[in-house]
């Protein structure tokens, strides 16, 4: 193993623990050194199981094309959704949970079968999606400032935070993931919309690349597993006393709330 993997793994552990956000992690890697970084996301993953918590699903990262030509990257990539990141839909974020929070709006794949690839299709996801729910992503970076490459948010477990599911559950058959509108509200004002094609051109097409890189990987997607497709607009910051609601054409609503007063 690379030696900076675990050192890398032990900072970010740090800043996560103090709530105290670390410099950017990518210094200690070769230039864009990808499988590095998902050496030090798989690190943590083990930190976290072993601390009682369990692995119940995947989210999908640098989904928009604006964002990848940002990061320098032709690829999305993809984190790991533990027990102890959902939240109830109507919820509300504990103060001092999170860094940095961010809010983005998202389709949730929940699997009634498995996907072992290597080679998925989006009829394979088709096949075995159970239903859809509207999402919320909070999004989150132990990185201070969000000054992020691709490396630093896949070892950051691409920069997860927590996760709400509406209670809206449909299928396929009533719902097209690609022809769906978002709209994200903070309070009354809207901050973020989009489509479904804002997300790797379909949501159902981002979840086919996530089973397929998995499999490859010998870690593939299972029944029961949540998958976070990506998101629909653009990433919105949050503040203690913010209540963010989104709403997605034929799936409703989704809504989280900030602790705190808002200033």
């Amino acid at each position: 193993m690379n030696e900076a993997v675990p050192k890398a793994a032990e900072v970010l552990a740090v800043a996560a623990a103090t709530a105290t956000p670390c410099p950017p992690i990518r210094d200690l890697f070769a230039d864009g050194d990808i499988d590095a970084a998902y050496e030090v996301q798989r690190l943590t993953t083990e930190r976290v199981l072993a601390a009682g918590h369990r692995l119940i699903g995947r989210k999908i990262g640098l989904t928009s094309p604006a964002v990848q030509r940002q990061l320098g990257v032709d690829q999305p990539d993809f984190g790991a959704l533990f027990s102890d990141m959902a939240l109830e839909h109507g919820g509300t974020v504990p103060a001092g949970r999170l860094l940095q929070p961010k809010v983005e709006a998202e389709i949730a794949l929940i699997l009634g079968a498995d996907l072992p690839g290597p080679e998925c299709s989006i009829a394979d996801v088709r096949a075995a999606t159970a239903f859809l729910a509207p999402a919320l992503e909070i999004v989150d970076s132990r990185i201070a400032g969000w000054d992020i490459t691709i490396v630093d948010t896949v070892a950051d477990n691409a920069s997860s935070g927590l996760f709400v599911l509406g209670d809206t559950r449909e299928t396929l058959d009533g719902v097209e993931p690609v022809d769906v509108e978002m709209q994200l509200h903070r309070g009354t004002e809207l901050v973020s919309e989009g489509t479904g094609r804002a997300c790797l051109g379909d949501p159902l097409n981002a979840a086919a690349w996530l089973a397929t890189t998995l499999a490859r990987r010998g870690e593939p997607l299972r029944a029961g597993d949540v998958v976070l497709t990506g998101a629909l607009g653009p990433m919105v910051p949050a503040a203690p006393g913010d209540v963010f609601t989104a709403r997605i054409s034929g799936l409703g609503d989704v809504t989280i709330s900030f602790e705190g007063n808002a200033s």
